[in-house]
């Protein structure tokens, strides 16, 4: 169980981090608005492009962290900040205060992240092996 600090100290945490994003995504939109120079040759154009692409999947992240913010906050004020969704155990304040937005204890993260790991080897193995041609898989 949370002391009423701890919960002030991760509901600060968390409107923090969401000041943070919202003034990366007026920077961002700042950016993405000036006008693009005249005259710059194939390379500088490619590379703008790609600053651009990648500025815009750093906006997405960060929107979906935003709302997991938002959802931490809800959490904060109705006092279930701390328990995991999955099995209900507390959730540590050192682990909050490192990321405030886990859902989960450190046990059922260790295991969902193991979970994940077989699915990937599961689904490696199975894969078909790429860079066969088809005389090659005849013979």
């Amino acid at each position: 169980m949370l002391t009423e600090e701890q919960k002030e100290q991760l509901l600060q945490r968390l409107l923090s981090d969401e000041t943070r994003i919202q003034r990366n995504a007026q920077s961002s939109l700042i950016l993405s608005m000036e006008p693009a120079d005249t005259g710059r040759d194939s390379l500088d154009q490619s590379t703008s492009e790609e600053m651009l692409s990648t500025d815009l999947r750093l906006r997405d992240r960060e929107k979906k962290l935003s709302k997991k913010i938002s959802e931490a906050v809800r959490r904060v004020e109705e006092g279930t900040i701390d328990e995991c969704e999955e099995c209900g155990e507390s959730i540590g304040f050192k682990r909050l205060m490192a990321r405030p937005v886990t859902t989960l204890c450190i046990h059922c993260k260790e295991s969902r992240e193991e979970q994940e790991q077989r699915e990937v080897a599961i689904d490696r193995r199975e894969a078909p092996s790429e860079g066969l041609d088809d005389n090659a898989a005849e013979e």
